[in-house]
């Protein structure tokens, strides 16, 4: 059964998640390139292993291509509840977030999509209008560590894949590192540049 909330109302941990999306392929500096994917994917899991990942766990993540999926896709394997907390309606993240350089990204956001137990919720349709000057990403950000620190400080984890730098924009995986940082101090850092 899909619900709105994730099914635990009191999970052992819960992990925050905010990585690059894979390299587009002309890209001139890279960040995340596509050839880094499996070593990505052991980071990962070593990351959750360290913190016994399992059932009993809530994760939180957007579901972009790369890191985000990625994420999704171990976790999964662990049995461990996964939502997506998302800044647009789904077909524009889709678009804007997923499909962004390979046809197989969308592929594998179905595939994970079809194993979620709890609905993707949407910032637009849960916060409202984007705020004038407001960046949807950042909100969305923002949304997320709420989201998450509502279960208690000490039970948030933030896993981020993040190359140290600050992104092309506002609202990526530095605002979100130095947000929880700042908040919990508990982050695993997977740096994107020793992959």
């Amino acid at each position: 059964m899909m619900s709105n909330e994730a099914d635990h109302q009191q999970p052992r941990l819960v992990f925050l998640f905010s990585g690059h999306m894979v390299d587009a392929p002309d890209r001139p500096t890279p960040r995340f390139p596509a050839e880094k994917e499996l070593i990505a994917v052991q980071r990962i899991a070593e990351a959750l292993d360290h913190l016994s990942a399992g059932p009993e766990d809530l994760a939180f993540t957007q579901g972009a291509c790369g890191g985000d999926l990625l994420f999704t896709e171990a976790c999964l394997q662990r049995e461990v509840t996964v939502q997506w907390l998302q800044p647009f309606e789904e077909p524009e993240f889709i678009q804007k977030s997923v499909v962004c350089h390979s046809e197989t990204w969308l592929v594998r956001y179905q595939t994970a999509k079809a194993k979620l137990t709890t609905a993707i919720r949407s910032a637009l349709k849960e916060l409202g209008p984007l705020p004038i000057g407001s960046d949807p990403y950042e909100r969305c950000n923002q949304w997320l560590l709420a989201t998450a620190m509502a279960y208690g400080v000490r039970k948030v984890h933030f896993i981020c894949l993040w190359n140290g730098n600050n992104g092309d924009g506002r609202g990526g995986t530095a605002h979100m590192y130095q947000e929880v940082n700042r908040q919990t101090g508990q982050v695993i850092w997977i740096d994107s540049r020793t992959l």
